[in-house]
């Protein structure tokens, strides 16, 4: 992939580190309610949801401080179903400069689903977006990056209901998800239905190690390696793209009973050092939302097009 234009953008020279001189990374942020994740839904029914205390609104409301306080946008993939719920946050978000796009409605891992399911799913959660905001949104994350070799008809499906960009496709090995030998670099998709561009979830090698960026692994690794992670894939000419949930700085929400071990621990590891990892990240480098950063992708893609062109006439 070539390199990204660089334009410099006075206002969002946070500290006078060498990673703000780079061309920027991606800020996005899955919205979703801390019962609502893939780990706890065998103890959570989707209908029990409306009778359990919702922190969204607040934990969003933090990270919407927080964005604002170092002088970031980013792209909040939204749930259908709190979208639905809590408009006025969504309208918030806008309102704050940010990108909106769509986390499906029910958080259900998609090669659960049939693919009428599947589409039934990702209209529902269009909807809900543009009924709280009036947007369309073209941008989709699966919950829990469910698209896996399982699952690759869901392409098909999104280029057919309008949906151009993707970031479910997690170029690493996990027992929920992953392609580990995925590419790790934005790309196309070609479906029958049209052209997907790709965003895969960042991740670094360190000798054999693969270190994501995000999540779990944001709360979990030392911070040091993580930014180790970002500098290296930047250094390849890439964004590097870091995603994060609103439940994550949120270390005093309830704690779900029932819960095995593997998810307990990913789920509540590092909650209280969470946001100030977070700030810290955030005054070293430079970020900006999806739909900034593919634009300084297709401007490359065109450039070195054009120039391929030149050297074979």
């Amino acid at each position: 992939m070539t390199s990204f234009k660089h334009t410099t953008d006075a206002s969002n020279a946070i500290a006078p580190d060498a990673e703000t001189t780079l061309n920027p990374n991606i800020l996005t942020v899955d919205v979703e309610d801390y019962f609502q994740v893939s780990g706890f839904e065998h103890r959570i029914k989707r209908s029990e949801w409306e009778a359990l205390p919702s922190r969204v609104e607040a934990n969003t409301d933090r990270l919407l401080q927080l964005f604002e306080d170092c002088n970031v946008r980013g792209t909040f993939f939204v749930l259908g179903w709190v979208a639905h719920r809590y408009p006025e946050l969504l309208r918030r978000i806008a309102a704050a400069g940010h990108e909106l796009a769509s986390h499906g409605y029910w958080h259900q891992l998609v090669y659960n689903l049939t693919p009428q399911q599947f589409r039934h799913d990702i209209r529902d959660s269009r909807s809900a977006i543009a009924d709280a905001t009036g947007q369309a949104v073209n941008a989709y994350r699966a919950p829990s990056f469910s698209i896996t070799a399982k699952s690759m008809w869901a392409f098909e499906i999104l280029a057919e209901e309008g949906f151009t960009v993707d970031s479910s496709v997690f170029p690493i090995r996990h027992d929920r998800y992953g392609v580990p030998d995925g590419r790790q670099e934005i790309h196309e998709r070609q479906t029958a239905a049209g052209t997907i561009v790709e965003i895969p979830p960042s991740v670094a090698l360190l000798g054999p190690l693969k270190i994501p960026v995000g999540g779990g692994y944001f709360r979990m690794f030392p911070i040091a390696m993580t930014m180790y992670a970002m500098r290296t894939i930047q250094n390849g000419q890439n964004p590097s793209m870091l995603y994060l949930h609103p439940w994550e700085v949120d270390p005093e929400q309830p704690r779900i009973p029932g819960v095995g071990f593997r998810s307990r621990f990913r789920h509540y590891i590092g909650l209280r050092r969470t946001e100030q990892r977070l700030k810290h990240v955030l005054q070293k480098f430079r970020f900006a939302p999806v739909c900034d950063v593919l634009q300084q992708w297709n401007d490359s893609e065109v450039a070195k097009s054009q120039s391929l062109r030149s050297i074979e006439t």
